[in-house]
């Protein structure tokens, strides 16, 4: 039960929408980050329109508090993933 209840605490209401960042995704699927991005893109036409994944506008990006890279911000740009996308 404390599993569901740390994956509960990795879902964010972004654009009305009930979300995972890739950062947590990748994390749950012991993969890094950039090689979870890099399927994606691989295979975006499975991922076309917000029903499945959009992009977080730079705003959005800092409400959610992600890491940051030691350059001082975010490198990329994160993806958030729907119920249906995960």
């Amino acid at each position: 039960m404390e599993n569901l209840d740390n994956i509960q605490n990795l879902i964010y209401l972004i654009r009305g929408q009930r979300v995972m960042l890739d950062y947590d995704l990748a994390r749950l699927y012991h993969v890094e980050t950039s090689e979870l991005k890099r399927q994606v893109r691989r295979n975006i036409e499975r991922f076309e329109g917000d029903d499945f994944m959009f992009e977080l506008s730079h705003e959005e990006l800092l409400r959610c508090q992600i890491g940051t890279s030691s350059w001082g911000g975010s490198r990329y740009g994160a993806f958030a993933f729907t119920e249906i996308g995960v």
